[in-house]
């Protein structure tokens, strides 16, 4: 669980980031859930985008993503959101160093 502090600094972190992922009108499927855990995987914040058509919110894709890949809802805004999960297999200096 995220503190205030520690969602301040991701949302900091994901400010300037591309969106790398859209959830389309076919709405979260198998294959998306295995992109965003794979993007997570490496890179261990994402930033996401709910497409008009997908029928569904930000909030409730951010959600079901989070849930089916153990990761956190770090920020929900408009139609974007941004995912955070922790990954202590990859390199030390590629690690975000969350505050305490």
């Amino acid at each position: 669980m995220l503190n205030s502090r520690q969602r301040a600094q991701l949302r900091a972190l994901a400010n300037p980031l591309e969106t790398i992922l859209q959830v389309g009108k076919d709405g979260i499927s198998d294959n998306t859930v295995k992109t965003v855990a794979d993007a997570l995987r490496v890179r261990e914040i994402i930033k996401c985008r709910v497409l008009e058509t997908a029928g569904l919110t930000a909030k409730e894709a951010a959600d079901a993503l989070s849930q089916a890949c153990l990761a956190e809802t770090v920020q929900t805004i408009g139609s974007r959101f941004v995912l955070y999960k922790e990954n202590r297999e990859i390199d030390k200096e590629k690690r975000i160093r969350l505050v305490k």
